[in-house]
């Protein structure tokens, strides 16, 4: 029998990398954050986990703690499941956070109050209400045209602060009722501070000059 040509070395080569590429893409892991009894916990997890078990994501997650006041702005352009009790720790975790794809999971029955969370770059919204009232999980897609690659690494404007192109306003109250994920974006929005004077975010918002911005409303 022949030995294989040089061309098929190189095809079989391809396919060696080809596959190989595939299973590292597989086995990428995924980030869960959740909160609990004044603690935080980071997580970095290969597969999926049942909403709410804290006891599966220690014993299935390379997991560890983190004060609440060491917590550092970071950027998640993967998935990002994060499961809460109260508002308490989201501000810290999320605002101005460039997030891509975000799970929120509320995990009990307290009535949320009406805060904001201002969430950058954000394409992809599910949230998961099962420990306040049984209903399937919901997801939101937004669309707003004038974002980055998503694979582009967040500018920052100065220590701290992330700049970006849209911005996305989560009304916490949604997790009080039952209806629908909807949302409300506005594009070319060049002043963010003087079009919504009542919201106060904008007051310290890093805003570049000769820059518009896409602003979503989720609620």
């Amino acid at each position: 029998m022949a030995p294989p040509s040089g061309c098929s070395l190189l095809v079989i080569g391809a396919l060696g990398v080809f596959a190989l590429d595939c299973f590292v893409r597989a086995q990428k892991n995924s980030t869960l954050i959740f909160t609990k009894e004044n603690t935080i916990r980071k997580c970095s997890c290969s597969a999926d986990i049942r909403d709410c078990d804290y006891s599966l994501a220690n014993l299935m997650c390379s997991c560890k703690t983190v004060l609440p006041f060491a917590v550092e702005q970071t950027s998640y352009n993967d998935h990002l499941t994060i499961w809460f009790t109260d508002t308490s720790a989201l501000g810290p975790l999320l605002n101005f956070t460039l997030v891509r794809d975000l799970k929120l999971s509320l995990c009990s029955a307290n009535i949320l109050p009406t805060e904001y969370l201002a969430i950058c770059g954000l394409k992809r919204l599910r949230i998961s209400t099962e420990a306040k009232h049984p209903s399937p999980e919901q997801s939101l897609l937004i669309h707003d045209g004038g974002e980055r690659e998503p694979r582009e690494k967040p500018m920052l404007l100065h220590q701290g602060w992330q700049t970006c192109m849209s911005v996305s306003f989560l009304d916490m109250a949604l997790f009080n009722r039952e209806s629908s994920l909807k949302s409300y974006s506005i594009a070319n929005s060049a002043s963010m501070a003087s079009n919504f004077p009542y919201f106060s975010y904008f007051k310290t918002f890093p805003v570049l000059s000769n820059k518009s911005y896409v602003v979503t409303f989720i609620y």
